[in-house]
């Protein structure tokens, strides 16, 4: 399995040799650098800082971002070692993990996709409220009640996600699809087993 962390830089689009549209995500992926190895992990940073933003505990591992990832054969790592594209084919199947862009504090509509009330029969100012939330006999609101909350910033993985071109010059990947996150979101992609 192989993994390396990168950051959402834009979609884009790509033409096949048929003329047809491909949407691509560009991610701008490593190089990364193994920061420590154990057991069933390796952990490994991304963005090296410059001297100036390195804090005293950060000195001996100055990046901006450290992830671990499980592997079961940690041997192959060596601490130091340079992660790139290169271990990467266009074509290979990837999961991609990132955090989702925050939409604040949503109504129930947007938020679980409720219809809402009535226009008419008596609604005033109701259109979207959620109505009644709880019955007679607990004489409370049941935990997991769908409500009105904040949406959003949540983890997510997509699975499946074909990898279009690669610029290993310039440590770019084109991802088929979209990618969970705004520009500039940090992004874990491993190839599928």
């Amino acid at each position: 399995m192989r993994f390396i962390l990168g950051k959402k830089i834009e979609m884009s689009q790509i033409f096949d040799e048929n003329g047809k549209i491909i949407p691509v995500t560009l991610v701008e992926a490593g190089p990364c650098f193994v920061t420590e190895i154990k057991d069933l992990a390796v952990q490994i940073g991304f963005e090296k800082l410059r001297d100036k933003k390195v804090k005293m505990p950060q000195k001996d591992r100055p990046y901006r971002y450290l992830k671990e990832q499980r592997t079961m054969n940690s041997e192959q790592f060596k601490t130091g070692m340079k992660i790139t594209l290169k271990g990467f084919k266009e074509g290979d199947k990837v999961v991609v993990s990132g955090i989702t862009k925050g939409k604040g504090f949503q109504g129930g509509v947007k938020r679980h996709g409720f219809h809402g009330r009535n226009a008419t029969h008596g609604t005033k100012h109701e259109e979207r409220t959620i109505g009644s939330i709880g019955s007679r006999f607990p004489q409370r609101v049941i935990k997991g009640r769908k409500m009105p909350g904040r949406m959003g910033s949540d983890r997510v993985s997509v699975k499946g996600l074909k990898i279009i071109k690669i610029d290993l010059k310039h440590n770019i990947l084109a991802v088929k699809g979209a990618i969970p996150g705004h520009r500039g979101t940090l992004l874990e992609i491993c190839t599928l087993k």
